[in-house]
């Protein structure tokens, strides 16, 4: 860390401050975890069972509900700069889906990332959390632009 900081500071290197403690407290060694993977076990809920096996039709692992929050938390923590998503709300709670749609925006704009999700019907606290729709209709495009230009119905 010292060496880190001499070097930032000899090339006047400065950075946004919850960005700068992000990325040194990434990279601790010796955690269990690193920051990033605390986060996202704490936002999809997970701190609780992260040393539990997720299990199989033999083995007695996390619940349904854990398990479709843990796929969704590899497709996060892994080393992407796109990510498709399908459907991450099905069988998750309104709060939970808006949880992790704010992980993804971190994810967007701290990693310069893109991320392509699919919902139906968001709540609109989720809905607002988007920068860019592409709406479908019976598979057709029938809307692509900025959020704020929809019209509402």
């Amino acid at each position: 860390m010292k060496e880190l900081d001499h070097v930032e500071k000899e090339e006047d290197i400065r950075q946004e401050s919850e960005i700068d403690a992000y990325m040194k407290a990434s990279s601790v060694v010796g955690t269990k975890h690193n920051v990033w993977t605390d986060y996202v076990l704490n936002v999809l809920g997970l701190g609780i069972c992260s040393d539990t096996v997720v299990g199989n039709d033999t083995i007695r692992g996390v619940s349904g509900g854990q398990r479709k929050r843990v796929t969704t938390g590899e497709m996060i923590v892994g080393p992407r700069k796109t990510l498709f998503m399908d459907e991450i709300s099905t069988g998750l709670d309104s709060n939970t889906t808006s949880e992790i749609v704010k992980c993804r925006q971190n994810f967007v704009h701290i990693m310069e990332g893109t991320v392509m999700m699919a919902l139906c019907r968001p709540s609109q606290e989720t809905f607002e959390l988007f920068n860019v729709l592409v709406l479908l209709s019976e598979g057709y495009v029938v809307y692509h632009g900025p959020r704020e230009d929809v019209i509402p119905t």
